[in-house]
This record gives structure tokens, sequence and C-alpha cells, in this order.
């Protein structure tokens, strides 16, 4: 769909974007061909898509995917979407926010299934956590976002942008950056770059720890002041001085180190001592 065509639709509709919604709406034909070729959307599977806007990705989607739901929140969308899509008969629109959206009563006993979505700014980090911590039956999320999350979602040790949300979403999957989105893209322009990133969901999590609560918790309390040691970062742990110390010692971790340095392992190795002792 080209710039003319979205300038045309809501012209057609009489339809006013709302910044607050982040209603950003895709015109590059060569990014929707992008993201769709990136999600490998194939005929078994069923594509779940959040903010679909006046149905650009959508229908791409619509033309390889077994089915499509698109979840929307804005109903002054819904009869444009429902008039654009009316020839697909695999199209299924509901009228939700997709945080309350109970994600296993949608999914069902699909096998295959795909989250590919322009997610508004607003919505990423609330909506990732939510599909990767609930444990929801999805084989990958490709999803064009702020280009500084995407890189701090892909970044590894030792880098500026790695943090807790890092190893949040590497802890659940291998993350790839499919491509990097100008704002000339997309319609009205934001002031930021996005980059499309695909999240594949691990059968297991990437490293084994006894206590998820745990182990994210000392994450947490790791990156929570960057400039700070480690062993200032969890000395409030729980366990005697002595006995965190032993901890540290065990998993061959340098308490002066910062969280900023530590791996995936690194970290699971030190939650589960500390663990041990607690």
């Amino acid at each position: 769909m080209a710039d003319l065509t979205i300038s045309e639709v809501s012209k057609k509709y009489e339809f006013r974007f709302k910044k607050g919604l982040g209603q950003n709406f895709l015109i590059d034909d060569s990014v929707l061909d992008d993201v769709v070729d990136g999600a490998e959307v194939n005929e078994d599977d069923f594509v779940i898509e959040i903010g679909p806007g006046f149905g650009t990705l959508t229908r791409a989607l619509l033309r390889r995917a077994k089915r499509v739901c698109a979840i929307e929140l804005d109903d002054k969308l819904l009869p444009i979407l429902e008039d654009e899509l009316k020839e697909f008969d695999n199209f299924e629109l509901i009228h939700n926010d997709a945080l309350k959206i109970d994600f296993d009563e949608l999914i069902g006993d699909e096998k295959s299934v795909k989250l590919v979505a322009n997610l508004p700014y607003y919505l990423t980090t609330p909506i990732i956590v939510k599909l990767l911590t609930g444990g929801y039956n999805f084989k990958s999320l490709t999803i064009m976002i702020q280009k500084e999350v995407a890189q701090r979602i892909d970044s590894e040790p030792n880098c500026k942008a790695y943090g807790a949300f890092s190893i949040l979403v590497q802890y659940y999957c291998d993350t790839k950056i499919l491509r990097l989105v100008p704002p000339t893209a997309f319609l009205p322009e934001p002031k930021v770059e996005s980059m499309v990133i695909r999240l594949d969901r691990l059968k297991e999590p990437k490293v084994k720890v006894n206590d998820e609560a745990l182990f994210f918790s000392i994450v947490r309390k790791s990156f929570n002041m960057r400039r700070k040691i480690l062993w200032n970062s969890v000395k409030d742990i729980g366990i005697p001085k002595e006995e965190l110390l032993k901890c540290f010692e065990k998993a061959n971790i340098d308490p002066k180190r910062r969280g900023e340095t530590l791996s995936l392992a690194e970290f699971a190795l030190l939650s589960d001592e500390i663990g041990f002792i607690k």
C-alpha cells in the first residue's frame, strides 16, 4: 500500500491519527516484504498481529498464512479494517487491549503460532514481557520496534545497551535483527528510527536455573544502579556476608564486577549458589 493509498484511505473514512496510541502506519512495500519474509510466514501458521492500523501488513500476512487474527484497540479502525479486508475469509478481528488478552484462549489448539506486528512504541516492553513470561505457545515474534529497544534486546555483555531486559528476552529466545527502518517508511513519520527483530522462542530457557524468581531478582538488582559493583547490588539479598562471599567464590565471579559484564550463564550460576544458601 503506497503513501497515496494510505492518505486516500484516511480521507475516505475521515480518520485522524492518534499520537497517544502510537499510530504510525507502514507505507513502504519493501519493509512489508522484509517483515513477512523475515517471519517466514507460511500456510500452516496462525498469525497474531497487534495494532494492524489500516491493515497494510495484515493484507500481506493474509496472503501467506492459514489464519490471521488482528488485535486493535482503536474502535475507529474497526470498520475500516472490516471493509478493507472483507475479501479474506481467513481474517479475524478482535477489539481489545493486547495487554488484557488471554492468549491461551486465543491460540487454542493451534500448533504453529507466530506474532508479527508493527508494535506501537509505548506497548513494546510490556507486551514482550507478557508474551514471553506467560508461557504462551508462540514459535516466534517478528516485531517492528524502536531501534534503541531492538538493540537493547540483541545486545551482549559489556555493551552500553545490555541490561535486565536483554537478559529477560535472551533467557527465553534467540534474537536476530532483520533490518533498519527509517522514519520515512511510516505515515505519519515518527521522530525515531525503527528496527525489525525476530525472537525465536526456545523450547527450554537458554540457561537452567533452580529458582527463576530469584534469578530475575538478582538480574534486576544488578542493573538498578549500573555504576554499582555486584556486591553492593546484591548484599541485601538476605544471607550473611560470609555466605554471600562464598557464593561469589563458588560461581567464580568477582564481586567487584558490574552487572553489565556478566553473561546469562554467569547470572544463572550466581543465582543458584545464592538460592542454595537461602
